[in-house]
């Protein structure tokens, strides 16, 4: 029987979020110790096990990992969801890179003070609509002619586009108004197994902060 993997983070999504789907995608069981308070956050810290003092923290494979794209590389390359060759992968590097700029800006934008998220909110629309967006359907999908990102294969890129599209649709239901192609990608991606599973409640897919936990998250960090 396997050991599954545990995780270190608070209650939400952050930079964890996106090494919960691409674990569920590879069918990796995992379980999570979440901290609520900074003294827990800074007993971890002292324990030895973070190498940069840093979570999120991944226990697995007899390893303590830290930093979010040495994570997400280990088990994209564990599973084969990091392409068949060295040009895939670079492709899928190049990708994943892109939408982790994107996720980055998502991901802020409940922390920004309360009179300013608008304005956040209309930059981050504008970045995702005509400069993210029109990449992955003109050059990526339109041209590649796949039902995948990379070559002919399910591969990590295809786990993190849909994850960010589908925050960016939290915050804006309408984002892919002009994006056909991307539509029915989203809609192909959402229909593989593991990910329809990852994305029906009650699974450990975490739901967009609430309001009301933001002062909580910002006193841990």
């Amino acid at each position: 029987m396997s050991v599954k993997a545990k995780l270190h983070y608070f209650n939400g999504r952050g930079r964890m979020e996106t090494i919960r789907w691409l674990l569920a995608v590879a069918g990796v069981e995992f379980e999570e110790y979440f901290f609520e308070t900074r003294e827990e956050l800074i007993k971890l810290q002292q324990s030895g096990v973070l190498l940069f003092q840093q979570v999120p923290l991944v226990e697995i494979d007899g390893m303590n990992m830290v930093q979010t794209r040495a994570i997400l590389n280990y088990i994209a390359a564990k599973h084969n969801l990091y392409g068949k060759h060295l040009k895939e992968r670079a492709l899928i590097d190049m990708y994943v890179e892109a939408t982790m700029d994107l996720n980055d800006l998502v991901m802020c934008h409940p922390m920004q003070p309360p009179e300013g998220r608008e304005k956040n909110l209309a930059l981050i629309v504008d970045k995702a609509t005509n400069r993210y967006f029109p990449a992955y359907e003109k050059v990526i999908l339109k041209d590649h002619g796949q039902d995948y990102l990379v070559g002919n294969q399910f591969s990590r890129a295809d786990v993190q586009v849909p994850e960010t599209i589908l925050m960016m649709e939290e915050m804006k239901p309408d984002i892919l108004a002009k994006f056909p192609l991307l539509q029915g990608f989203k809609a192909r991606i959402s229909n593989n197994p593991t990910i329809k599973k990852f994305l029906q409640p009650g699974s450990q897919r975490k739901s967009e902060i609430e309001e009301k936990m933001i002062p909580q998250v910002m006193k841990i960090f």
